[in-house]
């Protein structure tokens, strides 16, 4: 007989299981709700984890049952993403940023029984309780509280569940297939859609994520994920993060540049997860204190363009490496990551840099193609531009509750980005397909409009939308947040485009703003935007 190899199944317990065995005591920082800070350790993490599957087992909680949560970055969410889906449950995050009615919709969508809610969220909770028909138990996250109990009197406590747990409870073993976790999408448009995960994509997902040219994760780091864990999975920390025994750091509610440049100097922090909002409050705090952020090699982030501006100041001023990646919820997260090619090194520096821009190069394990209106494949020559669309080993097929697939007939899945991608490979976001502006049949990337404007120096923050217009169909009109003590007027901000981009492609109107609408992920709110300010140019031209 041929010989053959061991075969055991991808499952998420058996990352759980190798931090604790081989990393059991490298540290997990929490900062609690109250700006407290607790201190464990993978072993701390894996005994919690076995305790909360062990005490819901208990409870009548059974194999795919979907648990869900609503919570910050701590301990016991962490705690959470190892033990319910261990044990066979599902863990479905929520995102606490949405509408009350948004959420009611997903928790009865998804059917969960149990939901674990930090006091933060509680009175969001309370407010809705009566339309969660099918939840059973809600437990807060930490030990018993009496405001609790004053907001919503049926609340459980965490703390007081994990003490009916058996202390000879193991990880069942069953299919790598069986789903693990599941996170809606935004739902800008239409009801949020469930994209559930399975053990095995996770775990090969994670892998993927700790290869050189992914995010390069190792025992060595201590990672800051700033990325709320409710958002596409934290963009693989709390998996890959034990998988590799790195330290981790857990922000909880304090996401101001302040709190996090502290975390960053105290736990001696080396990568950090962020959306560019963030990294840019970062950046102000750093240089206004002086704080030199030493420890720090390198920043991931994504969500939306990041300014050319935020990877200069870290490279320049903080010798910080600043990762530009692209994903989506359905795509686990990760779909590109932009790292340099050895046949780089020899460019100067200038051509190094504009590499670094765009959204990077596909990890083994997804491929990437764009089409034209009729599903024909597109050069990858780094001037075409079309619908991007997306397959591999972690990207969905189907949403939860839904007969169809969401993939192609031949099994790609449409991004809803407009994209190019060059001979290397690199694929760069150029809108958006319900953000892209159409002008008299040409497409104006709005992407590129905010890069230009976010360079200029009196522009803190700025987006771009097609207003309708009474002869092109749709033109540009520029928002603008002004930096801090700046002044400055519509001209002069429009003269910042010469010479940058086609005069026909220069927004039309500057429309200046207290602040740009963001989601929590830091997306800007389109749709709001364009609702206050779409019909700007039909105004005018009455």
């Amino acid at each position: 007989m041929i010989g053959t190899m061991m075969s055991q199944p991808l499952l998420i317990s058996s990352l759980i299981r190798h931090a604790a065995q081989y990393h059991g005591d490298t540290e997990i920082v929490s900062i609690e709700e109250d700006g407290s800070v607790v201190r464990s350790d993978w072993a701390g993490i894996a005994r919690g984890a076995l305790r909360l599957a062990s005490a819901l087992t208990k409870a009548g909680i059974e194999f795919g049952d979907r648990c869900a949560t609503i919570a910050w970055n701590n301990q016991r969410h962490l705690e959470a993403y190892f033990g319910l889906a261990s044990a066979g449950f599902i863990c479905h995050t929520i995102n606490p940023r949405l509408f009350g009615e948004q959420i009611s919709y997903i928790i009865n969508h998804a059917e969960d029984r149990v939901l674990f809610v930090d006091m933060s969220f509680l009175p969001v909770v309370a407010e809705i309780r009566d339309e969660l028909t099918t939840l059973e138990r809600i437990f807060l996250m930490g030990a018993r509280n009496e405001e609790a109990l004053e907001i919503l009197p049926e609340i459980e406590f965490y703390d007081e569940l994990l003490e009916t747990a058996d202390n000879d409870y193991y990880w069942p073993a069953f299919d790598e297939n069986a789903p693990s976790s599941m996170c809606y999408t935004s739902g800008t448009t239409g009801h949020p859609k469930g994209v559930v995960y399975q053990h095995r994509t996770t775990v090969i997902h994670a892998i993927a994520a700790a290869a050189p040219d992914s995010l390069s994760m190792s025992a060595r780091d201590v990672l800051l994920p700033v990325v709320p864990m409710f958002h596409a999975n934290a963009w693989a920390t709390p998996y890959t993060g034990a998988m590799v025994g790195a330290k981790i750091v857990l922000p909880g509610p304090f996401l101001d540049g302040k709190s996090i440049v502290k975390l960053i100097e105290q736990e001696k922090v080396t990568m950090a997860f962020a959306v560019p909002t963030i990294w840019q409050m970062v950046l102000n705090e750093a240089g206004e204190t002086g704080t030199r952020m030493a420890s720090l090699k390198r920043t991931l982030t994504g969500g939306t363009a990041c300014p050319q501006w935020i990877i200069d100041d870290f490279r320049e001023k903080y010798d910080v490496d600043t990762v530009h990646a692209w994903g989506m919820t359905e795509t686990s997260p990760i779909g590109t990551i932009n790292h340099l090619l050895g046949k780089h090194a020899a460019l100067p520096q200038a051509e190094r840099n504009s590499i670094r821009l765009n959204q990077g190069r596909p990890p083994y394990g997804v491929q990437l193609r764009i089409v034209d209106d009729e599903d024909n494949a597109l050069p990858n020559d780094g001037e075409a531009q079309g619908a991007l669309q997306i397959r591999g080993m972690w990207i969905v097929e189907r949403y939860h509750k839904t007969d169809a697939n969401c993939t192609t007939d031949d099994g790609w899945f449409d991004t809803g980005d407009i994209a190019s991608i060059d001979p290397n490979g690199y694929m760069t976001i150029r809108d958006r397909a319900k953000d892209i502006i159409k002008s008299g049949g040409e497409w104006i990337s709005s992407v590129e409009l905010e890069a230009i404007a976010t360079e200029l120096p009196a522009v803190e923050d700025a987006a771009v939308i097609g207003a309708r217009h009474p002869k092109w169909d749709e033109r540009p009109v520029l928002i603008v947040a002004k930096a801090k003590d700046l002044e400055t007027t519509e001209e002069e901000i429009l003269s910042g485009f010469d010479g940058k981009i086609a005069k026909w492609q220069i927004p039309d109107k500057v429309i200046f703003v207290d602040e740009i609408p963001r989601n929590l992920t830091g997306k800007v709110m389109k749709p709001t935007l364009r609702e206050q300010f779409g019909g700007v140019l039909e105004a005018e031209s009455q």
